[in-house]
């Protein structure tokens, strides 16, 4: 079974930074894509970043402004480096494990249970 957590949400002042993991272990290695999504309550999910297994395959969403980082570490396990957060950044944030790289949901097999991220103003 795959199995995909996500850690390192918490409570953070609107300019800090958090870091944000995943792990989705059950995976082949070097076969998937992984992924963030973030949903905030009454919006749709949307994209953060989708990053492939091979170095420099990443997308962020145009939304973001340069402001996030997303680090492969390995085929299980990648980070999410959040800073300068906004109070609009307030979200659930998923971890996603997926076939190949893409901007859709659906293109994701595997989804953690998601990490709160509040960023107070």
């Amino acid at each position: 079974q795959v199995k995909v957590v996500e850690s390192g949400g918490g409570l953070v002042q609107a300019g800090g930074s958090l870091r944000l993991t995943c792990v989705a272990s059950g995976r082949p290695f070097g076969s998937y894509a992984m992924a963030w999504f973030r949903r905030t309550p009454g919006k749709d999910l949307e994209l953060v970043v989708t990053v492939g297994w091979s170095d420099g395959d990443i997308y962020y969403a145009d939304s973001l402004e340069g402001r996030f980082t997303a680090i492969r570490y390995t085929a299980e396990t990648m980070g999410l480096q959040m800073n300068k957060l906004k109070p609009e950044d307030t979200a659930v944030y998923y971890c996603a494990s997926g076939r190949y790289m893409s901007i859709h949901r659906e293109a994701y097999d595997d989804w953690g249970q998601g990490t709160q991220v509040t960023v107070s103003s």
